[in-house]
């Protein structure tokens, strides 16, 4: 199985290089086909003839393979969606499909399709966002030059049109590297593709500020509005059995609620240590303001990271290769991206968010109270050793193949498992320290709670981010940071709720393996870490020998089966 699935992530990676465009119908086709072929590879093996590692691999690329049939006709779908909002990209995806099968362009008939495109591109625009006279011009009788041209503009739901923005970028993106393969090269396209690309870019670029400002009505300065594009329950569904969680969305909200009240539980005994009783708010507010200064913000990180990595080795929990606490390293992360990730990143790097001076007074100072020193001691180690720092070196190093099988449920979910364990043997020692810990736990919980709400459509972007406010402790600006990343298109409908859910099912694995003295702390994560990233039901497949069949399904209740908490 290794080999086979080798081939099928260079075969995959060769497929995404030749079909950039996401909205293509000819990408959409050639890869349900690659998909449907795969599959029918695979039914040709004798599953029963395999070793239980091959087996785990076979249902591996199987729940792969089914999992990308299922975004694909969700994607069908979006593309559906916006074709009324994109009539033109027909015409670059047919420039697109040329160059791709190296035909020799066109000069002549390529410039009248981009001219004919700026027209559509403008047509397009006088039809959402009609002057009164040509509302008139239009039929519309009711339409005089006093009337609000919003009066008498077709309605469209902003998910769609945000998504028709994305489109659009797209497109001007593929344009303009399709311009760039022959501009300078062939005399005779140069004279008449230049200026009817120009025109065309300016278009396209006129075009999605258009749909931003216009019909969608966030402004450029705007860095409030949150649109979001709820997948709906059906979605949902079919994304957590790609993911092998045998759960509701409504269940999973009351798994994350229970953890949460834990949470609360804990925080409000830290709260009372600390003085301040009930009023946990408080409590979070004073740790808010146990910040360093501008400048030293790197070197504590540099501590924790440290201490982290120390407190495994000294705890016998997972192996930490010299050559590991050597290499990794740090980065400054830039104001752009922390309006999307208020909080410090890590991998094969810790980028570390702080204030710049850049940043005007207010951002400043949430930016420093929102990294304040006991939020960061309990998250370095979740970025760094023994979390995601370690899991990129061992994953470059043990079963590497098993990189195209990466889950956030096993990557995000095995990060959170170490502060879980961490909270448990007694990491964080003051009662500041651990409401730090809590705060992170609790948003956790939060996580689940709002992004399932939010894709069930219960709830909007702005009820998220005060729930966040409310329920979590966070600053105004970081809460919007962090509802804008749960909804912005970079991270899956799942990928936020994946931190407590797979935290879970590590700690259920936990349960099974260590608590009943099968296997030490340090024998069960480095197996972790040396099987590679997959569907943790599979990894405990693995680890625990479990039958497995050709058509296996979830069945794995990972939550209730073991005590909550110690």
């Amino acid at each position: 199985m290794p080999s086979i699935i080798e081939q099928f992530t260079a075969d995959h990676v060769a497929l995404s290089r030749i079909y950039p465009l996401v909205i293509s119908p000819a990408r959409v086709a050639r890869f349900e086909k690659f998909y449907h072929d795969e599959l029918a590879m695979l039914s040709t093996i004798d599953f029963n003839s395999l070793s239980q590692e091959d087996k785990v691999d076979y249902l591996l690329l199987k729940n792969l393979l089914t999992g990308d049939l299922h975004q694909l006709t969700i994607e069908k779908r979006q593309v559906e969606e916006i074709q009324p909002l994109i009539p033109f990209a027909a015409a670059i995806e047919d420039l697109l499909d040329r160059k791709r099968l190296m035909q020799q362009p066109d000069p002549e008939k390529d410039a009248a399709l981009l001219t004919a495109m700026v027209k559509q591109i403008d047509a397009t625009r006088k039809q959402l966002d009609p002057s009164p006279r040509e509302a008139r011009q239009r039929g519309d009788q009711t339409a005089t030059d006093d009337t609000n041209s919003s009066d008498t503009k077709p309605k469209v739901d902003p998910v769609i049109a945000n998504r028709a923005v994305e489109a659009t970028r797209q497109l001007s993106a593929e344009l303009k590297d399709w311009f760039t393969q022959y501009n300078g090269y062939n005399p005779t396209f140069d004279w008449w593709v230049d200026l009817p690309y120009k025109d065309a870019d300016k278009a396209l670029t006129g075009y999605g500020v258009f749909l931003k400002e216009k019909v969608i009505g966030i402004k450029a300065d705007d860095k409030t509005t949150i649109i979001g594009d709820p997948v709906g329950r059906d979605a949902l569904l079919s994304e957590l059995s790609d993911a092998m969680i045998p759960y509701t969305p409504e269940e999973l909200i009351a798994i994350a609620q229970t953890e949460y009240d834990w949470c609360m539980r804990e925080m409000l005994k830290a709260s009372h240590e600390m003085g301040y009783g009930d009023d946990w708010h408080a409590a979070v507010e004073k740790v808010k303001q146990m910040h360093v200064p501008p400048g030293e913000q790197p070197e504590l990180i540099r501590k924790l990271v440290v201490e982290g990595s120390d407190f495994v080795k000294q705890n016998n929990l997972v192996t930490v290769p010299p050559l590991a606490d050597e290499t990794w390293t740090m980065i400054m992360m830039s104001p752009e991206r922390q309006l999307v990730n208020p909080f410090f990143t890590g991998g094969s790097q810790i980028s570390v968010s702080y204030p710049t001076d850049t940043m005007t007074y207010e951002p400043r100072e949430m930016s420093m109270r929102g990294n304040n020193i006991p939020f960061a001691h309990a998250t370095a180690f979740h970025e760094m050793i023994p979390g995601h720092f370690l899991q990129f070196y061992m994953n470059a190093r043990y079963r590497t193949y098993r990189r195209a099988f990466s889950t956030p449920f096993w990557s995000e979910g095995n990060a959170l498992w170490w502060e879980m364990l961490f909270y448990d043997k007694g990491f964080e020692r003051t009662p500041e320290e651990r409401v730090g810990a809590l705060v992170w736990r609790m948003q956790r919980s939060a996580r689940v709670i709002f992004t399932m709400n939010f894709h069930l459509g219960k709830w909007s972007p702005q009820k998220c981010v005060q729930f966040l406010i409310d329920n979590v402790g966070f600053e105004s600006d970081n809460a919007l940071a962090e509802v804008r990343r749960s909804f912005d298109g970079s991270v899956g409908p799942l990928y936020q709720c994946a931190y407590l859910m797979g935290g879970l099912q590590f700690r259920a694995m936990h349960h099974e393996l260590v608590d009943s003295h099968k296997m030490t702390d340090r024998e069960f994560h480095d197996a972790i870490l040396h099987e590679g990233p997959m569907s943790i039901e599979m990894l405990r497949a693995d680890l625990e020998n479990g039958k497995l069949t050709a058509d296996f399904q979830t069945t794995w209740k990972y939550y209730g089966e073991h005590p909550t908490h110690p």
